[in-house]
């Protein structure tokens, strides 16, 4: 009997380590281009964030982004960030770095942080050169 309680309670702290399994939802939300796109338009502060390389940014990028490279973006305040209630819309190439990039934005403490994937599938205009940083 103290061995299957043993057993029980040994068990039942795993499970309770492990949690439910699966991955954590993100701190951060999730939206499609063309809705991006539309908060663009509806709102008024806000920051477009490009975190692919500079690089990658002055061969394109939609106007008025702003570059950071997901590479920069650590456990350090960001100076070209420093409202971490501000809406910020986060993009990179194809969507993976961009993710990664809003999940360490929330991990920050940002609190307003939208990704929408990759310039890749962005139908709205876009520039080439240095812009803003």
């Amino acid at each position: 009997m103290k061995t299957a309680f043993r057993l029980l309670t040994a068990l039942g702290a795993l499970l309770l380590l492990t949690g439910c399994g699966g991955e954590p939802a993100p701190a951060y939300r999730q939206v499609n281009p063309e809705e991006a796109a539309a908060m663009m338009e509806s709102e008024t502060d806000y920051i477009l964030l490009d975190v692919r390389t500079r690089q990658e940014y002055e061969q394109g990028h939609i106007p008025g982004a702003i570059c950071v490279p997901n590479e920069a973006i650590g456990s350090e305040e960001i100076p070209a960030l420093p409202h971490r209630e501000q809406l910020i819309l986060v993009y990179c190439r194809s969507g993976n770095r961009s993710k990664q990039a809003a999940q360490k934005l929330a991990d920050l403490g940002y609190t307003n942080v939208v990704e929408f994937g990759g310039i890749l599938s962005w139908t709205g205009e876009t520039v080439s050169g240095g812009g803003q940083s």
